[in-house]
Formats: structure tokens, C-alpha cells, sequence
């Protein structure tokens, strides 16, 4: 049974994207069709178009794939809402893009404010890869110590690589200039990696590469309206509860160049007397890693009309 007095929610970033996100949600409920409509009329293109029939490389570009993960996450969310109008999670939390799309939710700032805001991040982040394109590679097996030795070993004054994301227990991304990211994936090799596999990004995210956006996104932050969430939302960079507005706005602030510690915001949330996690918007990815931090806890979809059928036996059962 779902008690959402235990149970956070969690939104997705980048990699959980898919052709067809969002379509069966759109179909089976007019409230989450008419946030895809929403968001077509002020991006000013079909981007549900785009989610729906792809091209899948099209979609896969960080300034697309962005905000359409936002628009999914928030047109489900929006459909709990109106579905569940009296309930609400313990805490909220969200990987990188996710982080934004969770302070939606929260009422931090408007669906069309974080919309804009959004798309910028995307711009920016794209354009701070052709302007300085780096290397990213997930390491299996090695712990949080070892890699930030190997990174630290593997930089130079030029070329910076650093944990970019701690996923979970022997999951890690490392991030930062090319040739360091492949001094750093030798050194790992040696180490003792189960695994290592490079990333087919030229974006080198949550590194210093991305410091050329840093101030555009920055004012872009600043410029967004803002208020203090009225729902707990965990931050990516703090990994604690973001209680107020200035806190939300240094966290994403922050984010562009820091780590996402995701693996310490669950286990913060696990801390506080969360057990249950619903994962709001396309696929299960990050309920995957939350297995992997807390092997017991309950996890669950939330993006499509059957994953809503199977959260409300589970309210009930």
C-alpha cells in the first residue's frame, strides 16, 4: 500500500527520454493533453509532435530533450493532482533537469516560467558543448573516494575532469575535457572498474566545461519569478531540502558545474522516513538507482494512464 506520508516523488533528467513519451498520457487525459498544447503554443513548435513520432536524434538533443522531459513530468503531475486533489508526497526530488521540473511541481514557479526557464538551460548547455566539447563515462564498481583521486590525478591546469554524477553504490559519471575523461577511464581500468562506458555526448555536463553558460544561466535564474516551494524539495547540489526560494535559486545556479548527489539525496530522503518513491514522467530510470541505494524500497511509475491504474491499486491493496 502507498501512504504518501512516506513516499517522495522523483522526476527525470536526461536519458529517460523515448519516442512516444507522452502520447498514452495525452489520450487517456485531457488535462495532460492540453500541457502538451500548452507548451507547443509557447515554445511556438510542436515539441509534443516531436515527443510523439520523433526524429529519436532530434529529440535527443539537449535543447529539446529538456523540456520535453519537463512537459511530461509536469503533465503527469498535473494529472495526480487533479486525480488526488487532497494528496501530496512527503518531499520531492530530481536528477539534473529533473531538479527543475520537481520545483515546478512544487509551485517554486509557474508551468510556463520553468518552461522558458528550460529551454535556456538547454540552449545554453548546447552551445557550452560546441564551444568547449568535453567527454562523459559511466564507472562501475568504484567508490566515490577512488574516482575523485583518479580525477584529481587525471587533470591538468587545461584539461579538468570530475564526478559529475554519484547515481548510486557503484555507479558513477565522471565529466570534464576529452583527454582527461580518457586518462581518467585508464586509471580506473587499473583500479579495478568493472566496467567503464564512455557516453555518446559531446556535452560534458556537471563539469567545469559548462562554466562558459554559467553566467547566462545564471541571470536566466535570476530573471525567473520565483517563490518558496510548498512542497519539501530535496536539491542536487545541497542534497537537503531547498527552504526557500533563494536556496532553489543557488542550487540550480550551482548545478551547471557541480555533482548531482543523488545517491546522498535518497538516502537523505530515506533518513527522513521516506520508503516509497513514485517516479513521475517517462520510464523508471531513476527508480533503478534508487534499488540499488535502498534495495527494500517500494518503487513505482507515474507517466502513462497504466502506471496511474496500477498507483491507485496500490493506494487501495
Amino acid at each position: 500500500m502507498i501512504h504518501l506520508q512516506t513516499t517522495a516523488f522523483l522526476f527525470p533528467g536526461q536519458g529517460s527520454q523515448a519516442v512516444g513519451m507522452g502520447h498514452e498520457l495525452a489520450q487517456a487525459y485531457p488535462l495532460a493533453r492540453r500541457t502538451f498544447e500548452e507548451a507547443d503554443e509557447r515554445l511556438g513548435f510542436s515539441l509534443s509532435r516531436l515527443m510523439w513520432e520523433g526524429p529519436e536524434a532530434e529529440l535527443s538533443d539537449t535543447i529539446n530533450t529538456q523540456p520535453a522531459l519537463y512537459v511530461h513530468s509536469l503533465a503527469a503531475f498535473r494529472v495526480f493532482v487533479h486525480l488526488y486533489p487532497h494528496l501530496r508526497p512527503a518531499a520531492m526530488a530530481g536528477h539534473s533537469l529533473g531538479e527543475l521540473s520537481a520545483l515546478a511541481a512544487a509551485g517554486a514557479f509557474s508551468f510556463e516560467d520553468g518552461l522558458r526557464l528550460v529551454r535556456r538551460r538547454g540552449e545554453l548547455m548546447k552551445q557550452a558543448g560546441e564551444q568547449h566539447p568535453g567527454g562523459m563515462a559511466a564507472i562501475l564498481n568504484l567508490d566515490i573516494p577512488t574516482l575523485e583521486r583518479i580525477c584529481a590525478e587525471a587533470s591538468t591546469d587545461g584539461e579538468v575532469v570530475q564526478v559529475a554524477n554519484d547515481n548510486c553504490p557503484g555507479q558513477v559519471v565522471i565529466s570534464g575535457a576529452r583527454a582527461a575523461v580518457e586518462r581518467a577511464v585508464e586509471k580506473a581500468r587499473i583500479a579495478g572498474a568493472r566496467r567503464v562506458v564512455p557516453l555518446a555526448v559531446s556535452i560534458a555536463a556537471h563539469s567545469p566545461l559548462m562554466q562558459s553558460a554559467q553566467a547566462e544561466f545564471r541571470r536566466a535564474v535570476d530573471e525567473t519569478p520565483m517563490n518558496d516551494s510548498f512542497l519539501p524539495v530535496v536539491g542536487n547540489v545541497s542534497a537537503r531540502i531547498l527552504t526557500s526560494a533563494a536556496e532553489a535559486r543557488a542550487d540550480l545556479q550551482a548545478q551547471l558545474t557541480s555533482r548531482v548527489r543523488w545517491t546522498e539525496t535518497i538516502q537523505w530522503l530515506a533518513g527522513n522516513g521516506v520508503t516509497k518513491f513514485v517516479e513521475v514522467g517517462n520510464g523508471s530510470v531513476l527508480l533503478g538507482l534508487v534499488r540499488r541505494i535502498l534495495p527494500s524500497a517500494l518503487g513505482l511509475p507515474l507517466g502513462t494512464a497504466a502506471d496511474f491504474a496500477a498507483f491507485e491499486r496500490a493506494l487501495v491493496e
